[in-house]
């Protein structure tokens, strides 16, 4: 029998959230925890230089290998809820990922960036990966048709990496316009971001 009042943050998201997720989510293909998703900046003193730690999102849940759709923040069972909301929040407006949770492994408090709306859910009743990206074509008002270019997969030369965060978003993005038909589109991007190593598929 547990302690709670001795559950570690890790405890609670090894006995609580992980099986939670893992009911509706794939633990290998959907699942990834512990994400650093930013390399730490780098901090200069005098002749001396060091990396501070990166940011880290406890869970990205992913509808598809190219798709991030949900961010969950974990505390511990002696913190409420929405102690984590923010912290999710601001990595989900990085990340440009539509949907934040928090979570003290009792339930979940889910902010919904397409509508705006919060609300607190059981923990047996998380959304399944299909729920969330249905309630994210509705409000975008995707298509099927532009669905099916949207979630084109990536192409990936051999032996390259897989992008990084800020990347990502700009294909997803100038997917999502070409999906639209959108006759010309501008990606801005700063020197050194690697713009023009991963391809774009051809809709002509």
């Amino acid at each position: 029998m547990w302690i709670e009042e001795q559950l570690s943050e890790e405890d609670v998201r090894n006995i609580y959230i992980t099986p939670a997720l893992a009911k509706k989510w794939s633990l290998e293909k959907q699942i990834r925890s512990e994400v650093y998703f930013t390399a730490g900046r780098v901090i200069v003193r005098g002749n001396m230089s060091t990396r501070a730690k990166g940011e880290k999102a406890d869970y990205i849940l992913y509808y598809n290998n190219s798709k991030p759709i949900a961010v969950v923040e974990a505390k511990k069972n002696t913190f409420p809820v929405g102690e984590g909301m923010q912290q999710a929040m601001n990595y989900a407006k990085i990340l440009d990922i539509p949907f934040a949770y928090s979570t003290n492994g009792k339930a979940f408090l889910e902010h919904d960036f397409i509508t705006g709306k919060e609300r607190e859910i059981p923990m047996d009743e998380f959304p399944s990966p299909e729920d969330l990206w249905y309630r994210y074509k509705v409000g975008k008002n995707i298509t099927e048709d532009e669905e099916k270019i949207i979630n084109e997969p990536y192409y990936y030369a051999p032996g390259t990496n897989k992008p990084r965060y800020y990347q990502r978003i700009a294909i997803n993005r100038t997917c999502e316009a070409i999906a639209r038909n959108q006759k010309r589109i501008l990606l801005v991007m700063a020197t050194g971001t690697r713009k023009n190593i991963y391809s774009i598929p051809n809709y002509s």
